[in-house]
């Protein structure tokens, strides 16, 4: 679905990313690593908010490989790659319904054209309801997105990633700052846009982490030092004196008092 090869990126004498070779396929994939491993840097190299310094991204187009190294944000997004943000990114006083309609629109075609038909509006409402009713806030739509809990607008972001129908799907912290009682939501959503969408999650909650993923990259210091299954990726001692530091499942969840 995307692949990068030698990918890097320097900032003056700062290597963030250091030429790194990955290919996302249909497994729900998650990116983790310490804060400052290059987590964020990879996230906007894939989605054209940063130019790399040297290497190539690519995107699996109808059997063949096309080079997007390069494209601007929107470009990539046309091209099927969207993403959603770490910090909550939606408009607060527009209705939750007109965030992801207006995402759509952005996503579409038409959204060039001077005079649109009616009939392109009615598609991206009707399909902005079925992306409401896919992440749980069909029921919300028509209140403004500032009156939504904060796990709810996490969902709400989710939903706009969706707009416009991606192939590849890049959630940066979806579960940042949503509450213990919302984090079975945020999974749920998580493994259902993964059965439709070649899915790569940057996320800090490892139980989560653990539990959703078929696929762990782990990224130290701008470069690949892992890359496998879930019980692989925890049992491996150089993660471990990384990253996860002697982290066994439910961890969190004890922590919390829930377990």
């Amino acid at each position: 679905m995307l692949r990068t090869t030698a990918l890097t990126k320097r900032f003056g004498g700062l290597t963030a990313v250091d030429s790194v070779d990955f290919e996302l396929d249909n497994r729900l994939t998650s990116l983790i690593g310490p804060n400052g491993a290059g987590k964020t840097t990879f996230f906007n190299l894939l989605t054209g908010a940063l130019a790399p310094s040297n290497g190539r991204i690519e995107l699996d187009r109808e059997g063949g490989w096309v080079d997007v190294t390069g494209r601007t944000t929107h470009e990539t997004a046309q091209f099927g790659v969207h993403r959603s943000y770490q910090i909550t990114n939606v408009f607060p006083t527009t209705p939750v319904l007109e965030n992801v309609r207006i995402a759509q629109q952005a996503s579409s075609n038409d959204s060039w054209r001077l005079w649109r038909n009616v009939g392109s509006f009615d598609e991206n409402y009707e399909r902005a309801h079925e992306i409401l009713e896919r992440v749980g806030l069909d029921g919300k739509a028509d209140q403004p997105a500032e009156n939504l809990s904060h796990g709810e607008k996490r969902q709400l972001e989710v939903g706009i990633a969706l707009a416009g129908d991606p192939d590849v799907l890049l959630l940066d912290e979806p579960n940042a700052g949503v509450s213990t009682e919302d984090v079975d939501d945020v999974r749920r959503i998580i493994e259902d846009v993964a059965t439709d969408h070649a899915v790569l999650l940057v996320e800090h909650n490892m139980d989560l982490v653990m539990e959703v993923s078929e696929r762990i990259v782990v990224l130290n210091q701008g470069e690949i030092i892992a890359d496998g299954e879930p019980g692989a990726i925890r049992g491996n001692p150089e993660v471990q004196d990384a990253y996860l530091g002697g982290y066994e499942p439910g961890d969190l969840r004890r922590a919390e008092g829930v377990a």
